[in-house]
């Protein structure tokens, strides 16, 4: 079966990663459509519990000290944590939540949104990622760190990755959480 991911240039109305891109932060937006309804609480709980965020889990864990678990992830997913792992809740509301880094550097986003496909009820779950500009010339340009622009193909594909992960995650465990 082919998990089809979406790129879009500009998220939806309404997301939270909207004020980051309108003062010049660097913004993505990954989305897909599973065949059913999700809530966030889902999504989020999924997405931080599939072996392939479990292996970034293991190695932020090393790399600079923080770690987590799945009971943490459902405790972010619940709304009865404000931390998980390097990330920090910004904002939420019930249809998403955006998450900052802890060094304020980058931003998580995620959204749930009802859509109609084949006539059926259906959520589209979004993803993206905010870097927060660091440097500001003499003309007020905003830039990010240049590793970014050096990783953005790998981010990219760990984005679609992980989203892929999460749809599988969610069609297996339905009703998890």
């Amino acid at each position: 079966m082919t998990i089809n991911v979406l790129e879009s240039q500009i998220a939806p109305s309404g997301a939270l990663t909207a004020a980051d891109r309108d003062q010049g932060a660097l913004t993505d937006c990954f989305y897909l459509d599973i065949p059913r309804k999700v809530r966030l609480e889902d999504y989020v709980y999924a997405f931080y519990t599939t072996w392939l965020f479990k292996v970034e889990r293991a190695i932020l864990s090393v790399v600079i000290r923080k770690p987590s678990t799945d009971r943490d992830a459902l405790l972010l997913s619940q709304n009865k944590t404000f931390s998980f792992s390097a990330w920090t809740v910004e904002v939420r509301e019930p249809d998403q939540i955006l998450l900052r880094d802890y060094r304020g550097d980058t931003k998580s986003w995620f959204m749930v949104q009802p859509v109609t496909v084949d006539a059926k009820p259906a959520t589209r779950l979004y993803f993206g990622t905010v870097v927060v500009p660091k440097k500001v010339s003499k003309e007020g340009q905003k830039s990010v760190h240049f590793a970014f622009h050096l990783f953005g193909g790998f981010h990219r594909l760990y984005s679609r990755a992980l989203l892929r992960s999460a749809f599988k995650r969610l069609n297996r465990d339905v009703g998890a959480v």
